[in-house]
C-alpha cells in the first residue's frame, strides 16, 4: 500500500496518495477554523442539514408507508458511509473526506426513488435539466440557509467535486458541462476516497435490497441460490453456523455478502494502486480512473446478482405501480405550481424569480420527503382536504 506515509492534521498516518485534509483547495467563502479539520466540519454541517434530515422520509425501494423496516434514503446513506468507512481505513485513506462525501452523496436525490428523478429530468429538460448530483450540489451551495456570511453549507472543494463525480450503475452523471463552472477538471480522476464512495454505494444497493426483497417476499432465496456471489454467502454462512434458520439467517447472508464484496475491494484496489504505480495525489487524478474496482471474476458475480434484482425486484408489479403512481404525483405537482406560481410558498416563489419558474418550482418538488408530496397533492387536488 505504499511504504511512505504522512500525517494529516488529524495525526493519522495515511497513504501518499490519500486526499490530506492540510493540501486541500478550501472553500468557496472564507470561513474561520476551529478545533476540527475540515472534512469533520463538512460532515458536521452535513448532518446538521435540512436536506439530510429528509432523507428520512425518502423512497429507496420500498416507500415508507410500505413498513418501518424497509430501508429509506436516509438509512442506505447510513450505511453507505459505514462500508466506505471501513475501507477508507483499511487502505489508510482519508477516512474523514470518505465518510463526508457518503453522508452527502443522495442529497439532491427526489421524493419516491428514481421514479420521481426520471419525471423531473423529463420536465426539466427544456429548463436547464435535472440530474441529482448537480441537485446535491445546488443544494450544499445554494438551498440550504444556516449561515449568515454566505449561502449554502460552504463545503469544501474536494468534497463538492467528489458529490458532482459521484458515479455508480444507477447514478451516472450527466451532463458535465456545468463542472467547469464549479472549476472541477472533467479529465481529473475522483480522488481515491469518493471512488470508495461510488464503490460502498453500490455494495449497499445489492446487500441492503436483497434484504428488503426477501423480508418482503419479493424474492425467494431458492432464486437466488442460483447466483453465484449469493451461493458464496451462504455457503459462508452455513459454514459458520450451520443450519440457522429464519430472521438470524437472512442478516448473516446480508452480512456474508457485503464482507465478500469489502474484501475483494480491499484486495483489487490494492493491486491496481500497485500496478499504476500511483504514489501520490497527482496520480491518482492523473491515472486513477477505476482505481478501486472489483476483481473480474467478483465483478461478474455482481453484475449477475444487480441484473437479477432488476427484473425481479425493481420490476416487480408491486414496485413498479408505487413507481409510476409516485411519478403521477411528481408530474402533477410540477404543473400545477408551473400554472399557478402563487400556490408556492412565499420563499419558493421569491426563489422562483431569482431562478426562473420552472428551475424554483423544481427545486421545490425536489426538496419535498415523499409525505410532504402525498400532503401537498392532497392539499392540492382534493377538494375537501385541510389547506
Amino acid at each position: 500500500m505504499g511504504k511512505t506515509r504522512t500525517r494529516d492534521c488529524t495525526g493519522k498516518a495515511l497513504a501518499p496518495y490519500a486526499a490530506l485534509a492540510s493540501a486541500g483547495r478550501g472553500r468557496r467563502y472564507p470561513d474561520s477554523p476551529d478545533y476540527r479539520n475540515p472534512y469533520q466540519r463538512d460532515r458536521d454541517r452535513i448532518i446538521h442539514s435540512t436536506a439530510f434530515r429528509r432523507l428520512e422520509y425518502k423512497t429507496q425501494v420500498f416507500v415508507n408507508h410500505e413498513g418501518d423496516y424497509y430501508r429509506t434514503r436516509l438509512t442506505h446513506t447510513l450505511e453507505v458511509a459505514q462500508i466506505a468507512r471501513s475501507i477508507s481505513r483499511e487502505l489508510a485513506l482519508n477516512e474523514d473526506l470518505t465518510e463526508a462525501v457518503a453522508l452527502a452523496h443522495d442529497l439532491g436525490h427526489t421524493p419516491f426513488g428514481h421514479s420521481g428523478e426520471d419525471v423531473l429530468r423529463e420536465l426539466m429538460k427544456d429548463h436547464g435539466g435535472f440530474e441529482h448530483n448537480f441537485q446535491g450540489l445546488w443544494v450544499v451551495d445554494y438551498l440550504e440557509k444556516r449561515y449568515p456570511d454566505f449561502p449554502g453549507l460552504n463545503l469544501t472543494y474536494e468534497v463538492r467535486e467528489s458529490m458532482a463525480k459521484h458515479n455508480t450503475r444507477y447514478d451516472e452523471p450527466g451532463d458535465r458541462r456545468y463542472w467547469a463552472e464549479y472549476d472541477f477538471d472533467p479529465k481529473a480522476a475522483p480522488l481515491v476516497e469518493a471512488q470508495i464512495v461510488d464503490i460502498s454505494d453500490a455494495i449497499a444497493y445489492d446487500s441492503h435490497d436483497v434484504d428488503d426483497g426477501l423480508t418482503a417476499r419479493f424474492l425467494d432465496e431458492k432464486d437466488l441460490a442460483r447466483l453465484a456471489l449469493f451461493d458464496q454467502a451462504l455457503r459462508d454462512v452455513e459454514k459458520r453456523y450451520g443450519e440457522i434458520n429464519g430472521v438470524v439467517r437472512q442478516r448473516q447472508i446480508v452480512r456474508a455478502l457485503i464482507n465478500l464484496e469489502v474484501i475483494d475491494v480491499l484486495a483489487e484496489t490494492a493491486k491496481r494502486i500497485k500496478d499504476r504505480a500511483i504514489s501520490n495525489v497527482d496520480d491518482v487524478r492523473k491515472n486513477g480512473w477505476g482505481v478501486v474496482g472489483f476483481s473480474p471474476q467478483r465483478a461478474a458475480a455482481k453484475k449477475e446478482l444487480e441484473e437479477f434484482l432488476a427484473k425481479n425486484l425493481y420490476a416487480h408489479h408491486r414496485v413498479r405501480k408505487m413507481a409510476i403512481k409516485a411519478g403521477r404525483f411528481i408530474r402533477q405537482l410540477f404543473e400545477a405550481y408551473v400554472s399557478e406560481p402563487a400556490q408556492l410558498p412565499p420563499e419558493y416563489q421569491a426563489h422562483a424569480k431569482k431562478v426562473g419558474l420552472h428551475r424554483g418550482v423544481c427545486d421545490y418538488v425536489a426538496g419535498m420527503t415523499d409525505r410532504y408530496a402525498q400532503d401537498e397533492y392532497k392539499k392540492l387536488f382534493y377538494p375537501y382536504e385541510r389547506m
